[in-house]
């Protein structure tokens, strides 16, 4: 499978999500885990920070060049590179999501941060495990492809939204052929319980 290849990632990701309920279950849980997880990295060491005076004050801490933004800028660049439409806005998604949890890690502090953190981890962790057995009948990706699960998840869920809302494809036959991929993998998953039974 090739690094930038995004009909393959999606339709790997789609086999495991065809689901409706389930599919919207990671729309909704999966940007959260993203922006928890830059905001508990906020307290990394920095390489360097950008101060800037506000209001009068002496300089306020307002950035900090840590594990999160390169995470943020590695995610940003890497959607780019597999569409530069859809993943211009996963990227600039990601910048948002780094700087709004800079932001809020500043007014918590870690000692409610990290708390914070946790209870909305689980609480999308388990959402999404409960939509691949409840509803997809399912193990979820992550149990086959870790890196799937967690660079490519983001993207995936936004390009979800917009071909389902929006209508968009990143060009045409995109949807038709990952559809075609998906049917064949799950069509291949059955036949293989089959044989096991």
């Amino acid at each position: 499978m090739g690094i930038f290849d995004l009909e393959k990632h999606f339709a790997f990701y789609g086999a495991y999500h065809s689901n409706p309920i389930n599919v919207l279950i990671h729309i909704i849980f999966v940007w959260p885990i993203f922006f928890t997880a830059l905001l508990i990295l906020y307290f990394t060491p920095p390489l360097f920070q950008l101060k800037v005076s506000v209001f009068g004050h002496s300089d306020v801490l307002i950035l900090l060049f840590n594990s999160g933004f390169f995470f943020a800028l590695i995610y940003g660049l890497f959607y780019v590179f597999l569409d530069v439409k859809a993943g211009s806005l996963a990227a600039l998604l990601c910048v948002f999501c780094w700087v709004a949890s800079s932001a809020l890690a500043r007014c918590l502090g870690f000692s409610l941060a990290w708390k914070v953190v946790l209870v909305a981890q689980i609480v999308c962790w388990t959402g999404q495990f409960i939509g691949h057995g409840v509803f997809e009948k399912r193990a979820p990706a992550l149990l086959d492809n870790l890196a799937q699960a967690f660079i490519m998840a983001p993207f995936f869920v936004l390009l979800e939204a917009l071909q389902t809302f929006c209508g968009y494809e990143p060009y045409p036959g995109f949807h038709a052929n990952v559809q075609a991929k998906i049917e064949a993998e799950i069509n291949e998953r059955q036949e293989k319980k089959k044989l096991l039974v």
